[in-house]
């Protein structure tokens, strides 16, 4: 079976040269437009349009990891694609982000969902924000960075409290499960 790509289904992404100023009036100019995302990094202003893909992972991965919050009594906020924000330095919306114990401005945790650019050379941003964990959902795998004194390190098991107990090789398993019987993928991750 052939799929046919539309533009609804594939991310749409567009990099400019900019500064703040410009990152902010572009901000303000798409505050109508839902779906977009917008973020802005030594000089680049991004503008990502995310396909049915990104948004359909995004949701899987977001509703086991607070299935797996609620489940183990865990004091959390969801925070979606809030934007984070170091004023004149840094913006940027993760797919989806949780803070812990309180709400906050800059999350303990965001999760971001790799289709069409990012990935790790996103750490950056993350790093300027102090964010302390970032996790990517990419090419069918999930990779977790802590944030330690010199950047972030991948480890294999999140380092947040609570989270350590989360096994990344079952939510691994789930979240590709989820692609075509999400019920499934959420019943079997039920049962741990």
């Amino acid at each position: 079976m052939i799929q046919i790509l539309d533009r609804q289904t594939i991310d749409q992404r567009v990099v400019l040269g900019g500064n703040w100023d410009q990152f902010k009036l572009i901000q303000k100019a798409s505050e109508d437009s839902p779906g977009v995302k917008l973020s802005f990094f030594a000089g680049a202003i991004e503008i990502l349009m995310p396909g049915f893909q990104h948004e359909n992972f995004s949701e899987i991965i977001g509703y086991l990891v607070t299935t797996f919050l609620l489940t183990q009594g865990i004091r959390f906020y969801p925070s979606g694609s809030m934007t984070q924000e170091k004023t004149g330095e840094v913006s940027t919306q993760a797919d989806k982000s949780f803070c812990f114990e309180t709400a906050k401005s800059i999350p303990d945790l965001s999760i971001e969902i790799v289709y069409t650019s990012g990935g790790v050379n996103k750490l950056s941003k993350y790093r300027a924000l102090g964010v302390p964990e970032v996790w990517f959902w990419e090419d069918g795998t999930l990779r977790l960075y802590h944030l330690r004194e010199n950047g972030y390190q991948e480890v294999i098991q999140s380092e947040l409290s609570g989270l350590e107990t989360l096994n990344i090789d079952l939510l691994k398993r789930c979240i590709l499960m989820g692609e075509t019987d999400f019920a499934e993928a959420v019943k079997v991750f039920g049962q741990g």
